[in-house]
């Protein structure tokens, strides 16, 4: 039954508990089967939760939400359950043993909807690599070619849709890490526009809102359902997004009408040569937009070119918030944070993060700011409904590019900035992206699109990747370590 399951995507599983098909139960026994086969190979899931998950599916007390029954993988990062291992992909966060104490909002509303969480999936050391590769768990595999990074910093969950493991699993994004493990791993990853999904009660923003909080999935409908699940203001929130006209899953298969669409085939400011495999596929998928009736032209936000406005405010605030970060871990287990226990990478960026003054902090939040809004005015004032860029600007790299040492604690870094030139911008600017599985090379790697919209209009981007969906289908494409 693990092998009939595996494939279906969450609206259906649910549709099969809903019509008394199935048990519960009965999903939640074949997902962790497919872990038990499967994880040895891929190292998606570091925590198992399984004998309370087929507690919870067998409980007549099991919410009677819209995904009633479905198992569900959560990323060991950011969201967190009461009771569950919690560890951001930390060796010392692991080793003093921590336990969640409370759900946050977001796992509450996972709960309310029906899921039922088997387990707790990788992701580099506090999210801050585009590659799942902690020194803590080990690498996550790319499902499509084992010797391949899966992405990050999602790429456990990721890893576990794309093979099959559940259908969806949580992920979030504060400058790509939804996107970009999508696009390596051939399936659906859509960022929601900022202050849609609360990260409360602990907080109030990540990143100075550069993160927000979602899933990955197979399809579009599940994203659009889950979007109408989770998304909405919750108390204490600082701000929110902009609620739809209708819910996000009426726009799936609605007309998207005829949208201008600006295309952009090379990196912001020419930070890097896009790979010639990413390029074709953001030109074949400018070809199917076309085809469906849309307006495609070259053009983009001219103050993307002006990288520096952006990268180096959006540093100093990654930074500051690790920084800040480490100081509420090291008040959790009650010591300090050596650089011993933290991969180079981090600790250069912790301690870049400690010598920032507030007034340098405060002049980078308010230079994103600036940015922000030039980048933003092009979907209004040239009249704009989306941007095509690739999701990244070469197909997924061989692991083990993403290592820094104590002597080379920027290589890490300089390897990043050859892969991620497309994403964080609209971190910056909290405007939604999805990455689209629409092309494979030739070494039946998948390559991603994105797709970007104006702030708030996630309904424009469902309905336009419906229509992609439906007309360059991929979810029958499995990958070989499936």
């Amino acid at each position: 039954m693990s092998e009939e399951f595996a494939w279906l995507d969450a609206t259906a599983q649910a549709e099969l508990v809903r019509t008394g098909q199935v048990k519960p139960v009965e999903l939640v026994e074949a997902a962790i089967r497919r872990v038990e086969k499967l994880n040895p190979r891929i190292n998606a899931v570091i925590t198992q939760r399984f004998e309370r998950a087929l507690s919870e599916a067998g409980s007549p007390n099991l919410p009677e939400g819209p995904f009633r029954g479905v198992p569900f993988l959560m990323k060991d990062l950011g969201c967190h359950s009461a009771g569950d291992p919690y560890y951001e992909g930390s060796r010392f966060v692991r080793d003093a043993g921590w336990i969640a104490r409370d759900d946050t909002y977001l796992a509450q509303k996972f709960r309310q909807a029906g899921f039922v969480l088997i387990g707790k999936t990788n992701t580099p050391e506090f999210g801050s690599l585009p590659t799942t590769e902690p020194v803590a768990f080990g690498p996550t595999r790319n499902p499509w070619d084992l010797g391949r990074s899966a992405g990050g910093s999602s790429g456990g969950s990721a890893a576990a849709v794309a093979s099959g493991l559940v259908p969806l699993a949580h992920g979030n994004d504060g400058g790509g890490s939804i996107r970009i493990p999508a696009s390596e791993c051939g399936i659906v990853g859509l960022k929601p526009t900022r202050g849609r999904v609360s990260w409360g009660p602990e907080f109030g923003e990540i990143w100075q809102g550069l993160a927000v909080e979602f899933v990955l999935t197979r399809t579009v409908r599940d994203a659009a359902a889950l979007l109408d699940a989770v998304s909405g203001p919750m108390p204490g929130d600082p701000y929110f997004a902009p609620p739809p006209a209708r819910p996000f899953a009426s726009e799936v298969g609605a007309p998207p009408g005829r949208l201008r669409v600006g295309f952009m085939g090379r990196a912001p400011g020419g930070m890097v040569e896009v790979h010639p495999d990413c390029l074709a596929a953001v030109k074949r998928t400018a070809r199917l937009l076309e085809s469906l009736g849309h307006h495609v032209e070259e053009s983009h936000p001219s103050a993307l070119d002006q990288v520096q406005e952006w990268m180096d405010p959006l540093w100093v605030v990654v930074a500051g918030s690790l920084a800040g970060l480490f100081s509420l871990w090291e008040k959790r287990i009650g010591r300090a944070i050596r650089p011993e226990d933290v991969e180079p990478h981090n600790w250069m960026m912790v301690e870049m993060g400690r010598s920032i003054s507030a007034l340098q902090y405060l002049q980078a939040v308010g230079a994103l700011h600036v940015a922000t809004r030039k980048i933003a005015a092009w979907w209004s004032e040239e009249g704009f409904d989306l941007l095509l860029t690739p999701t990244i600007a070469e197909p997924p790299p061989p692991l083990g590019e993403f290592v820094s040492t104590p002597a080379e604690p920027m290589a890490a870094a300089r390897r990043v900035e050859k892969i991620l030139p497309f994403t964080p911008a609209f971190n910056v600017t909290g405007q939604p992206g999805v990455s689209l599985p629409l092309h494979w090379n030739s070494s039946n790697l998948p390559i991603g699109v994105q797709l970007v919209a104006a702030y708030g209009r996630e309904d424009v981007l469902i309905r336009v990747a419906s229509q992609l969906e439906q007309a360059l289908p991929w979810s029958e494409r499995k990958p070989p370590s499936s």
